[in-house]
């Protein structure tokens, strides 16, 4: 079913996922396969089917008859959103009780679909894939925490080593250890003493994923007064992370700033997954913990993607999809994306590859907000792109691409633009951002935000170090004081001689 929104990509055809993790099950629907994919639509319900299953070895029946009314609705609503194809993962909960097989028959039944049982190993995989997919590149430790099991895998670019499954979800911790933190420490030392792989992680980072472990991300987030709520790639240093989960591990939950943005069925298991965390940073030493909003259902549909599509830059692909939905010409956006590289080859401006990368999305998203008041198109693209689903991009890159849009509106001597995105960025990352608003305010009035302009002017070096942009002479008449006062503005900020030119004719000195 296509849509009739043009708000949508037209050449994307939905599908969804049901995950039936231990402690939750959840729907989404995914606007397509894509790199960079995009919910359409998410659901969850917290049904707790492996609670009690250290003791009885089945399925909580309760939540099994909950799961079952849930399927159905989860059946209607992926129908609803049009998707082509549903794919049901089941986990640890569902392959290991003596009552998981009927369950799963019984749930086939009502999605009217196949549900692959994943193992314990597969889980590992597919979580390992969700985290390659969302770090440019992952190099670390990648440990998923559900309700049954603690899945860690060692992940480094695009391979994928040891891994491991440990019975330390939350649910099962919390019923192995009945209840006490005290035995549940033990426990948590004692099994994660059989991951060797853990030693292999000192010194570099821990990726931790699962929703236990994003919900204490957000306390920690509230203790701080950090300033962008934004999950995927949040950092928290060992020492900051270990005082952290001191507090939480102390079972001092309802005292934590924040607290009351956890539903209630998550709080008791928070000190669970603190302790676990706490044990894996004793035995590992990681130099710092990174939040991954990516996991199994991600990772499982990056392995559907071919091998080209999986190498493409996932922050680049958001970013022109984008583009191509909000931007007045698409084509004008990539243009942009070679004369920012040019000019800044011609102003001698060195590029770490992040540093490229990022300006190539910061280009493309150049022209998201044009729909705006004009006195509001900075704040409004700052605010979409600061908070955007964008994976491949840490918190400082993220800010460098709110900030360079934000200026490219609202000036590059602006002080007074979002001092708490600013705080985010390094202060090379903020330099480059006005450099590279500035040239941006530059090209826009010269192009009428349209193509076919940017190509046809180029960077001239002439005597005594003056900088020239020059335009063709067929294009003379776009020539005037506007682009001359922006390019006095490009001179201010990197302090170049620079001029206006037409090519034969006459040239502006703009300082």
């Amino acid at each position: 079913m296509l849509s009739d929104s043009q708000g949508r990509l037209q050449d994307r055809r939905p599908l969804s996922i049901i995950d039936i993790g231990s402690n939750s099950i959840r729907l989404v629907v995914y606007e397509g396969l894509a790199r960079s994919p995009t919910m359409l639509f998410n659901e969850k319900m917290l049904a707790g089917l492996g609670r009690g299953i250290v003791s009885t070895g089945k399925l909580d029946p309760e939540a099994v008859t909950r799961s079952m009314e849930e399927f159905r609705r989860f059946r209607a609503l992926s129908d609803q959103a049009g998707a082509e194809h549903m794919y049901v993962l089941a986990t640890a909960a569902a392959r290991e009780a003596i009552n998981g097989p009927d369950f799963i028959h019984r749930a086939e039944d009502v999605l009217k679909t196949e549900i692959r049982v994943i193992s314990g190993r597969q889980e590992a995989y597919y979580s390992a894939l969700g985290v390659i997919s969302g770090f440019h590149p992952a190099n670390g430790i990648a440990g998923d925490l559900g309700g049954g099991s603690l899945e860690l895998v060692d992940v480094s670019g695009e391979a994928i080593g040891d891994g491991i499954t440990l019975p330390l979800g939350g649910l099962r911790l919390q019923d192995m250890a009945k209840n006490s933190l005290t035995q549940a420490q033990k426990i948590a030392r004692d099994e994660l003493a059989r991951a060797k792989l853990l030693k292999g992680g000192q010194g570099r980072p821990f990726y931790a994923v699962g929703g236990t472990w994003r919900n204490l991300a957000r306390l920690h987030m509230e203790m701080n007064n950090y300033p962008l709520g934004v999950m995927h790639h949040y950092e928290m240093s060992a020492d900051s992370a270990t005082n952290f989960l001191k507090q939480v591990a102390k079972a001092e939950i309802e005292k934590v700033k924040g607290i009351e943005g956890v539903s209630k069925n998550r709080r008791s298991l928070l000190p669970y997954g603190a302790i676990v965390l706490q044990e894996i940073m004793a035995a590992m030493q990681p130099s710092k913990i990174i939040v991954s909003a990516l996991g199994v259902r991600e990772g499982f549909l990056y392995s559907l993607l071919d091998e080209a599509e999986q190498k493409a830059d996932p922050l680049i692909s958001a970013s022109e999809e984008l583009a191509r939905l909000r931007s007045r010409s698409v084509t004008h956006a990539h243009e942009l994306v070679d004369w920012t590289a040019k000019s800044f080859a011609a102003f001698g401006i060195d590029e770490t590859e992040d540093e490229a990368r990022y300006r190539h999305a910061a280009a493309l998203l150049a022209d998201i907000g044009w729909r705006a008041h004009p006195e509001y198109r900075g704040r409004q693209s700052l605010n979409i792109i600061a908070h955007a689903s964008f994976f491949g991009v840490d918190h400082p890159g993220r800010a460098f691409l709110a900030l360079a849009n934000a200026y490219r509106h609202d000036g590059i001597f602006n002080e007074s633009i979002a001092p708490e995105i600013k705080a985010l960025a390094t202060p090379r990352y903020l330099e480059r951002a006005r450099v590279l608003a500035a040239m941006m305010r530059v090209v826009y009035l010269l192009t009428a935000s349209m193509p076919g302009i940017m190509p046809r002017l180029k960077w001239e070096q002439r005597a005594n170090g003056v900088l020239a942009l020059v335009l063709p002479a067929s294009l003379s008449d776009l020539y005037g004081e506007r682009p001359a006062g922006r390019l006095a503005q490009l001179a201010r900020i990197t302090n170049r001689r620079l001029v206006l030119a037409v090519e034969g004719g006459p040239s502006v000195s703009v300082k």
